[in-house]
């Protein structure tokens, strides 16, 4: 059985790479950050023309139809990029629970997912718990959960009051509004499903871009390494400093079969999706958070300063670690599986 990425979507990951790198640049970060909205409408519209907004919309409204299994690759480029523009979100979180409604909300669905894909309307979708939407000041239409329901809030109708977060490129906003039957599309049980399955792709697609960000980290320590001279001689030819690397590779790479794993479950509608999804959690923001400790110590004292690029990718691990569920949810859920259920424990029966 052959477990790898096809060459169609290894290439796809590869211009998705080559665009990122080229457009999204430290540079151009730093610029977004000092903006009012954080945001650049120019370089959403770059993501349109590339396709990236109809990829998982389905196809009856004008998508590609892809599932969580393709968008896993790109969502590490976005990592890695730390690309500010809230593409994950977007494409794995908020476009499937849309596209999940009732058949009664059909309208609904045929009018904004054919909106998303031409690039014509955004959408933010809330975290079940979490106070804070990300990106609701350019969304067009949110999706807020409010107790058993689920509710479809065009932005005109919300107040919003932003909130600073650890790291610029995120854009927090508490939204305030009025829940009615007008907007309510979800509740009960239905709901609870819709959420709950929006909560593991969200949850995945943060273990996505924490791989990547571990990934561009690395890089810019590996980079910076070379660049540093002590005693005559590069840092990075010293044994210690390259450790520190190694250590975090071997995290990374790890992390990958937890992370591919739990996108086949999710893409696959799995009923154990929640357990790969929390493996893949842990084990990519723990190869994140490895990867900010030692590219800083790598850097010395320099890589807690603004001019540094490493500040960018740290600030943004660190935020994602604490969102779509944090360290003591996940292993609550893995502890859960494994010794409340009866699981047998071994290799080759545990995962």
């Amino acid at each position: 059985m052959d477990f790898s990425f096809n060459s169609d979507q290894l290439l796809f990951q590869d211009n998705v790479r080559s665009f990122l790198i080229n457009e999204v640049t430290p540079e151009r970060i730093r610029e977004l950050w000092q903006s009012d909205s954080g945001r650049c409408d120019q370089l959403w519209a770059q993501l349109v023309e590339l396709g990236l907004t109809a990829l998982t919309v389905p196809e009856q409204y004008g998508g590609m139809g892809l599932g969580a299994l393709d968008f896993v690759l790109l969502a590490q480029e976005c990592g890695y990029a730390g690309l500010p523009e809230p593409l994950v979100e977007t494409m794995l979180v908020a476009v499937p629970l849309l596209a999940e409604l009732g058949e009664a909300h059909e309208g609904l669905k045929h009018d904004w997912l054919g909106r998303v894909a031409e690039g014509q309307a955004r959408l933010a979708v809330c975290e079940p718990g979490n106070p804070l939407v990300s990106d609701a000041h350019v969304a067009d239409l949110l999706l807020l959960s409010h107790g058993d329901e689920v509710h479809a809030v065009p932005r005109e109708d919300v107040e919003l009051v932003r909130n600073l977060s650890v790291d610029p490129s995120r854009q927090l906003y508490q939204v305030l509004w009025t829940p009615g039957a007008a907007t309510c599309v979800a509740r009960g049980e239905e709901a609870a499903k819709l959420l709950g399955r929006a909560f593991e792709r969200g949850a995945l697609g943060c273990a996505a871009q924490l791989l990547g960000l571990a990934k561009r980290m690395v890089d810019l320590a590996v980079d910076y390494s070379f660049e540093r001279k002590q005693f005559g001689k590069p840092i990075g030819s010293f044994q210690a400093v390259k450790h520190l690397m190694a250590n975090v590779a071997v995290r990374i790479e790890f992390a990958k079969g937890p992370l591919y794993r739990a996108a086949h479950a999710v893409a696959h509608g799995e009923a154990e999706q929640a357990l790969a999804v929390s493996h893949a959690r842990l084990a990519a923001s723990e190869a994140a958070l490895l990867a900010a400790r030692n590219a800083i110590q790598t850097h010395g004292a320099m890589g807690y300063t603004w001019e540094v690029d490493l500040q960018l990718f740290m600030k943004r691990a660190w935020a994602l670690d604490k969102v779509w569920g944090d360290h003591a949810l996940h292993k609550a859920r893995i502890r859960e599986a494994l010794f409340d259920q009866g699981r047998a424990i071994g290799a080759g029966t545990t995962f």
